[in-house]
């Protein structure tokens, strides 16, 4: 059985005492909350603080991105020893936002990936089409060259410890979702391609979560399908109430 696993990307938001507001009332919503694996990514600035505040709690901490790089001239970037010191054992890596903004590809995802693998990070890895792309019907050519160019090179041992997140780039922030037949469809695909690429066995091991406008109100129709694991949760990660409730629904 696959654990479910919900993680929130706070991205550009919540200052440090905000942050530290937020996530306190995050603890105390989900203490009771046992079956799901429950990630929270504030912003760097604000990691060291929240780190303080989850010390004993079930909730994990991870960053927004790192660099591959251990050290060195990469000004603005934050390496995995500097996410480790701060707590965090997750990071999440290609978000969508960062290849459409930040110049992001499948090749720097696979340094990425690799070097937090290697430093002993869990990565939450994000593959999505866009909307032109889901309308001209290649959807599947796309999200088959993104997994491919982020599992480059990987062994299966270390390819079973990596999360995936689906997030169509269309249904991110827009308030569209994938209905869940879209979205189990496409989770489906991904873990069809993890088996082409190593065994049925092994990608069937690997979670794959859902993000793309997650709420409250779709989130069990969502979770309840068999290839989703769960969510990565931008916009109603901000709140405490919400993420709470989107959590349980993994239940």
């Amino acid at each position: 059985m696959r654990k479910p696993i919900v993680a929130g990307n706070w991205k550009m938001n919540k200052t440090a005492n905000e942050a530290e507001t937020l996530v306190k009332d995050i603890v105390s919503a989900v203490a009771d909350v046992s079956g799901v694996e429950v990630v929270v990514c504030p912003p760097f600035t604000a990691l060291d603080r929240v780190s303080r505040v989850l010390e004993g709690a079930r909730i994990r901490l991870g960053g927004q991105n790192m660099h591959w790089e251990a050290n060195g001239a990469y000004t603005g970037e934050v390496s995995a020893q500097m996410l480790l010191t701060c707590g965090c054992e997750y990071v999440i890596l290609g978000h969508s936002e960062r290849r459409t903004f930040f110049g992001e590809t499948n090749a720097t995802v696979n340094k990425r990936l690799k070097a937090s693998l290697a430093a002993g990070l869990n990565p939450i890895v994000c593959v999505g089409e866009t909307l032109e792309e889901r309308k001209t019907e290649v959807t599947e050519k796309v999200i088959r060259k993104q997994v491919t160019g982020a599992f480059e090179g990987l062994a299966v041992g270390d390819a079973q410890k990596v999360v995936l997140a689906y997030e169509p780039v269309w249904a991110i922030g827009t308030g569209l979702t994938a209905t869940p037949e879209q979205a189990e469809a496409v989770h489906a695909f991904v873990r069809q391609v993890l088996g082409q690429i190593y065994s049925t066995d092994a990608a069937g091991v690997v979670r794959i979560q859902y993000g793309g406008s997650v709420k409250p109100e779709n989130a069990v129709d969502l979770f309840s399908r068999p290839n989703i694991d769960g969510g990565l949760i931008g916009g109603a990660a901000l709140e405490a109430d919400s993420f709470a409730a989107i959590v349980k629904a993994a239940l």
